[in-house]
């Protein structure tokens, strides 16, 4: 499915919050945050000539989050980073003055921080990103997963010392569940979805994933002229977009979102051009993008900054793992996991469909750039969907633009 944003609000300016969480200064803070972090690196980003010249296109770069923090997706930006700002926030409130990053560890700034707890719910990556970023200041965590969130998901998150919690039902069951027991606990829930009179946090963890584009606008030798992005709820969507729109203005690439045909709210949110939730249906192997109720918040940059909004089958995102884990040519080896490869799916979906590359504008002068959200992070059902076991695969680790 495929469709050009004919939302009223295309194309007008951000609303002033969103300004003011996306914007380039907001973007600096997130990447002075990020130089505080022990393990902290540019992920790199790779040239795929191969498969552009395969495509007809000028130029594929792909972002690859695979490297992110330990944590093997583009999550551990936005968590992490909520939870950080939210206890420097209570320690300068508490203490009596402003409480920079590099006090976070000090006696008195852990001492509040180990007197709160963090809630939230996950379908794997996101809730390793908050329980990491509690390790890190000494606070507590407890995650809430629905049924189909893999035991090994689990445990990567319980490594961190998180509380885990089971919810039957699918994520947005989960995210009920979560604010629920939260509110009646006193814990702060850090969700990277929004609801009405839920926004603030929500924004916190959209503003950490600006990193990402600051980064890859850095390593491109121009900026592209496309930029297709999956989305889940619709997070790392609209804080790519929205920083784009803000940072290029006039000269902003056409911006895609890419959905599983099986989970796809914004599609179905840009279709009815307001928030939907749609039916809970067979699962997709995408399992970090089945979502069925976007992010009011993501939407609400979605609306103005999303030039289309397209779906990919559950062959197309394998069939991407497999070609970036046995690339052609002069293509790197580059370990997607199921979600990860979304939005490479639909690129190539859409430049091997002439209506829709033709709707786009998609011809041999594009340069596009597409994000890899997650490497490996379940190794097992990589190995059973690629046939290769990810350990014994040999990523480049070079930047290349």
């Amino acid at each position: 499915m495929f469709l050009l944003n004919r939302h009223p609000d295309h194309g007008t300016p951000l609303d002033p919050v969103d300004v003011e969480t996306l914007g380039i200064a907001a973007a600096c803070e997130v990447e002075r945050f990020l130089g505080h972090r022990d393990n902290h690196a540019e992920t790199p980003l790779h040239a795929l000539p191969s498969l552009a010249a395969e495509l007809g296109l000028g130029a594929i770069h792909i972002k690859d989050e695979g490297y992110r923090l330990g944590l093997g997706s583009f999550k551990a930006l936005g968590g992490s980073y909520a939870v950080i700002r939210l206890v420097l926030e209570e320690a300068s409130r508490r203490l009596g003055r402003t409480i920079d990053v590099g006090e976070l560890h000090e006696p008195a700034v852990k001492a509040v921080a180990a007197g709160m707890t963090f809630a939230c719910a996950t379908d794997g990556n996101h809730g390793r990103s908050v329980a990491q970023g509690a390790a890190l200041v000494g606070a507590r965590s407890v995650i809430f997963v629905h049924a189909g969130v893999s035991e090994r998901r689990v445990a990567a998150i319980a490594r961190f010392g998180a509380e885990m919690i089971r919810v039957e039902g699918t994520y947005d069951d989960s995210v009920i569940e979560a604010a629920r027991v939260a509110d009646e606990k006193g814990w702060t829930i850090v969700s990277d979805t929004s609801w009405p009179g839920y926004e603030r946090i929500p924004l916190l963890v959209m503003q950490g994933y600006t990193a990402i584009v600051c980064e890859a606008l850095r390593q491109l030798a121009q900026p592209p002229t496309h930029v297709f992005v999956q989305a889940g709820v619709g997070g790392v969507a609209a804080a790519v977009a929205g920083h784009l729109a803000l940072v290029l203005g006039d000269k902003r690439p056409c911006f895609i979102v890419v959905e599983p045909a099986r989970a796809a709210c914004l599609f179905e949110t840009a279709r009815a051009g307001r928030p939907v939730k749609i039916a809970h249906g067979e699962p997709t192997v995408m399992a970090m993008l089945e979502c069925y109720e976007p992010s009011r918040v993501a939407w609400r940059v979605l609306a103005r900054a999303a030039d289309a909004f397209m779906t990919v089958d559950e062959a197309e995102a394998v069939a991407v793992m497999n070609r970036l884990a046995r690339p052609a040519a002069k293509d790197p080896v580059i370990v997607g996991g199921e979600s990860g490869v979304a939005g490479l799916a639909g690129l190539m979906r859409a430049a091997t469909t002439p209506e829709i590359g033709a709707k786009l504008a998609i011809d041999c002068t594009s340069h596009v750039l597409v994000i890899n959200t997650e490497g490996a992070t379940d190794p097992v059902r990589y190995a059973e969907l690629v046939g290769l076991d990810p350990a014994t695969l040999q990523p480049s680790g070079s930047q290349t633009a």
